[in-house]
């Protein structure tokens, strides 16, 4: 494998395609949005120069990575000769289930298909093309550049192949992979959301602040972030949108998200990337404080 597509620009697919651009593989970056797509290019230099500044790459590396990314408004031009594509848009089954009956349509028969979906069954997105064995997830971490774990998910009808070769292309990139078996949540979001979902409950049901939750779980349980924290960097809709995939699939009441998450997303509260949720976010700022809504 060594020609890479990426479809969506947002902040895993900008991240996926610098690590993979960072280790020599040349990556086709594709997104139906021009502007999404300079806004990603401008932020994966800059990470780059980061990386620079930090000595973990040198300028001539920095350059390299830059010219190993090219950018495509239309799919089929971008996956024409891709080895492997890497599907991060948004976190919604309908609009995963139509771009995979159009890569099947577009890619060459040897392609082969990943998610980096964080809950939707790599099953059900592989039986909606023709090549099920050729679908698996590659469930990435934020931020993808610095973050080693990848959560390799193989599906129902994912081949042994084709697994072992995205486990050994994960540590290529210097990854961590770990594969696991295609259920709800799979591994690091069945254990990490119903946590967040507990800490949100523990806040509507006015045990505790926002402030004095993740304290707790920070200093108590050597946490680097607090649960309440980590939800508004997830993205509040995420965590919304991954309780309720673990919900419908298991049928067990302990994953039915707090109706506080419920409210706060419907309100347009979905933290760092609306600017607020449980806390206030100011853009280019680390400094956060406890949204005015939790403020006693």
């Amino acid at each position: 494998m060594k020609n890479i597509a990426v479809i969506g620009s947002g902040t895993m697919g900008n991240g996926i395609a610098h690590v993979f651009a960072q280790n020599g593989f040349n990556v086709a970056l594709i997104d139906v949005n021009p502007t999404a797509l300079e806004k990603a290019i401008a932020t994966i230099q800059k990470n780059l120069d980061r990386q620079v500044s930090k000595g973990v790459l040198n300028d001539e590396q920095r350059e390299t990575a830059l010219g190993n990314i090219k950018t495509y408004a239309q799919l089929s031009e971008g996956v024409v000769q891709a080895d492997l594509v890497v599907e991060a848009a948004t976190e919604n089954v309908d609009i995963k289930l139509n771009i995979f009956k159009e890569l099947d349509k577009v890619c060459p028969p040897h392609t082969v298909l990943a998610s980096n979906t964080s809950s939707i069954s790599i099953t059900k997105i592989g039986a909606a093309t023709n090549r099920p064995d050729k679908v698996i997830g590659m469930h990435f971490m934020n931020p993808v550049p610095v973050m080693k774990l990848i959560e390799v998910i193989r599906g129902y009808a994912t081949s042994d192949q084709v697994t072992n070769e995205i486990m050994e292309l994960s540590r290529s990139l210097e990854k961590e992979p770990v594969e696991v078996n295609d259920y709800p949540g799979f591994v690091a979001n069945r254990i990490l959301m119903p946590m967040i979902n507990e800490a949100i409950y523990t806040l509507y049901e006015g045990v505790a602040g926002v402030s004095e939750i993740d304290t707790v779980m920070k200093l108590g349980m050597a946490h680097p972030m607090g649960p309440l924290q980590l939800a508004d960097f997830i993205g509040l809709d995420v965590c919304l949108s991954i309780l309720r995939v673990l919900y419908e699939g298991f049928g067990n009441p302990k994953y039915a998200p707090c109706p506080l998450l419920i409210n706060m997303v419907q309100a347009g509260y979905k933290g760092v990337k609306s600017g607020e949720g449980f806390y206030k976010h100011t853009p280019g700022s680390k400094e956060i404080i406890v949204s005015s809504q939790f403020k006693k």
